[in-house]
């Protein structure tokens, strides 16, 4: 069985009756914009006056809430990355501290490329769409298929993993390979999930020859499942990134690296595996 951690009602608010959601799904509604300070009945216990006055006013992109109660059941943030030790990196750990407190999950997407209502919603669908496949389905009793592995019609009519996030970024990079757009068609990745941190994901593509469009995505979810891996989860979502930047060439070509430097990057990541859950699976990436 899936979760999205342990509510708890005494301290979250349910959204007042008469407020239109912007998305109704699975027995949930969600609204947009919210402040975390609406949500929450008073300063949590084990919180101070000054970390509940920066984490309430941090604004949640959705708040998804129980359909019959109105209570919140998980809230979505898209972010643009910000450096570790900043205070914008303090605010979202009192932000997280905050959630964690009163049993609210957040899922915080970093990318620099991703945002915006629409955007939002469909991650909101996508998770609660793969939880209620998780719920149904019993994997000690034969129900080996997960939610993001299911084979399907993708939207160039090959047989493939409809419920991969990237599936029409992956189709779009094939449309602009055909058209000369771009020197290759085939869009590689990879992820790592840090120890008691974030998942993160990459996307790449060779957009000229021998010169690379990188994305990265971070995707904090704590105290929360939908039967996706986290990090295969952050690695779909970088392809929609690199999707996003693909439609724009000419803005993205100040970003390109070099296949070289792209390797470089890569053996880093892959000489901090003893940092990651999981170890790294991408080996085969390291070579020349």
């Amino acid at each position: 069985m899936t979760s999205t951690g342990s509510v708890t009602a005494s301290w979250l608010r349910p959204v007042p009756p008469g407020v239109a959601p912007s998305l109704v799904r699975a027995g949930h509604v969600g609204h947009g914009r919210r402040r975390l300070g609406e949500m929450v009945q008073g300063r949590p216990p084990g919180v101070t006056g000054s970390q509940w006055s920066t984490a309430g006013r941090a604004s949640l992109d959705l708040v998804v809430c129980a359909a019959d109660t109105g209570l919140p059941r998980f809230a979505v943030r898209f972010t643009a990355p910000v450096p570790d030790g900043s205070p914008a990196r303090r605010s979202e750990r009192l932000t997280d501290a905050v959630c964690a407190a009163v049993g609210l999950p957040l899922l915080r997407v970093e990318s620099p490329a991703l945002g915006g209502a629409e955007q939002v919603r469909r991650f909101a669908e996508y998770v609660l769409d793969a939880r209620a496949y998780a719920d149904g389905t019993d994997p000690d009793g034969g129900d080996a298929v997960g939610f993001r592995d299911i084979i399907g019609r993708l939207p160039d009519g090959r047989q493939g993993p409809v419920n991969d996030l990237g599936a029409l970024a992956r189709v779009e990079a094939v449309e602009a390979y055909v058209a000369g757009r771009i020197a290759d068609p085939i869009v590689r990745g990879l992820h790592v999930r840090w120890t008691d941190g974030p998942a993160e994901g990459w996307a790449w593509a060779e957009v000229r020859s021998g010169r690379c469009l990188l994305e990265r995505v971070r995707l904090t979810s704590r105290g929360f499942s939908c039967g996706v891996e986290p990090g295969r989860l952050a690695e779909d979502l970088a392809v929609v990134a690199l999707g996003e930047r693909l439609r724009d060439l000419d803005g993205a070509a100040p970003s390109l690296l070099d296949r070289d430097e792209l390797l470089r990057r890569v053996r880093a990541l892959a000489a901090r595996r003893d940092s990651f859950d999981g170890g790294f699976a991408f080996d085969h990436l390291c070579a020349d």
